[in-house]
């Protein structure tokens, strides 16, 4: 697939006056109370069709700025699907690694941007097209807001690629200190940033759907037959949900073999699990779930393990809260932030797979301990819902632009 070149400062004005790439639309004169109507690009190092947690945050704001009458447009690897919300999504070239699509740099982002006219540029967990989107929007002047999600230096360090993780963090430096903000979904995550000389932070966290995700979908006739199905004589149900990829460690679910009256299932899908069929040879494999039938899972299962030490928040810890089931994550990243040892679940030490086994059997052979850590899980995470956060990522836009406003009143 053939390259393209970023557009040259010098072909800005041919660009604004070339022909509309996205349907422009005058906004409507806000009222005295009403806040502005805001034209929001997103660029997005992943969307649809691929899923993973960059892809669920990036729909969920979306149809919270549909939701709240902004206008929107979303530039992303391609192939993408033409539309999401009621928004043009517009993809560019890509190639694939380990099965993920990776969005090469191209001119289309600035000609995309140049033509919608945003008034901010969000960039979902930017890296590579990410870096492209906060160029352009610098060459636009058009301020931006960078949402750190994906943590490639973590990634690089675990495979054991030290100079590489160096060399990452130095780049995830460059992109974010050009945005107007960064916001991190943890306070480990906040951190890390800092101890890396990253400016102009703020938390933001993720939302869960709490209706969806509910533990009265447990007695339900699609749960009580997955139930039955994968554990046909009241085994314990213990469960892994997620991409099944090299950097999540699913295979360290070894440690359970032996555990008595347990069953494990691993819903996901991705380019480890042919190994890890092999490498668990006991586990169901459900492959990818999404919408009810992803919600369906998490109400199935008694307890929910994390495997990865490289999270900056952990969406499925949360999803797993909100359907009641008790959960195990290691001490390290964003579980940091959900999960309350002894009160909606268990700690493991990042690196030692005994402590792993050790507190699956500890909660799979106390079924009161799990039913009370489960349902303190739903009530501390009930009310993180998208809308409110939705919300907080509008007030985080409106602070940038008062800023920008501010700044060029002074000069």
């Amino acid at each position: 697939m053939q390259r393209e070149s970023v557009a040259r400062p010098d072909e800005l004005g041919r660009l604004r006056a070339s022909s509309v790439v996205v349907p422009l639309t005058p906004s409507p004169v806000a009222g005295a109370s009403a806040p502005r109507r805001l034209r929001v690009a997103i660029v997005a190092e992943s969307f649809l069709p691929t899923g993973n947690g960059v892809t669920n945050s990036v729909c969920r704001v979306l149809e919270h700025l549909a939701a709240r009458g902004h206008d929107a447009v979303v530039i992303c690897p391609g192939p993408a699907p033409a539309s999401f919300a009621g928004f043009p999504v517009i993809g560019v070239p890509s190639f694939n690694y380990r099965q993920f699509p990776v969005g090469m740099p191209s001119s289309k982002v600035l000609r995309t941007l140049a033509s919608f006219q945003p008034d901010i540029v969000h960039l979902a967990s930017p890296f590579i097209l990410g870096a492209v989107g906060v160029t352009a929007a610098g060459q636009l002047g058009v301020p931006t807001v960078a949402v750190f999600q994906t943590d490639v230096p973590a990634f690089a360090a675990r495979h054991h690629m030290g100079m590489l993780a160096s060399t990452a963090w130095r780049w995830v430096r460059r992109i974010h200190s050009q945005a107007d903000l960064t916001l991190a979904p943890s306070s480990p995550a906040l951190q890390e940033l800092r101890d890396h000389a990253v400016p102009r932070l703020a938390l933001w966290q993720r939302g869960v759907d709490s209706e969806r995700f509910h533990p009265d979908r447990r007695a339900t006739p699609a749960v009580e037959e997955l139930r039955a199905r994968l554990a046909p004589n009241g085994e314990v149900l213990v469960g892994y949900v997620g991409r099944l990829a090299t950097e999540k460690r699913v295979q360290r679910l070894a440690a359970l073999h032996g555990l008595e009256n347990l069953r494990l299932v691993i819903a996901g899908d991705g380019p480890h699990r042919k190994t890890l069929e092999r490498t668990l040879k006991n586990a169901t494999f459900l492959g990818w779930q999404d919408g009810e039938s992803l919600a369906d899972v998490f109400a199935a299962l008694d307890l929910f393990v994390h495997t990865g030490t490289a999270e900056t928040f952990g969406q499925t810890l949360q999803e797993a809260m909100a359907s009641g089931v008790p959960v195990i994550a290691p001490a390290a990243g964003g579980p940091l932030d959900l999960v309350t040892p002894g009160t909606n679940g268990m700690l493991y030490a990042p690196e030692d797979d005994a402590d792993l086994r050790r507190c699956v059997e500890t909660l799979a052979a106390d079924p009161e301990q799990r039913r009370w850590m489960g349902a303190a899980g739903r009530i501390g995470v009930q009310q993180n819902t998208w809308e409110l956060l939705g919300d907080e990522l509008l007030g985080h836009y409106r602070g940038v632009l008062e800023s920008r406003a501010a700044v060029a009143q002074l000069g």
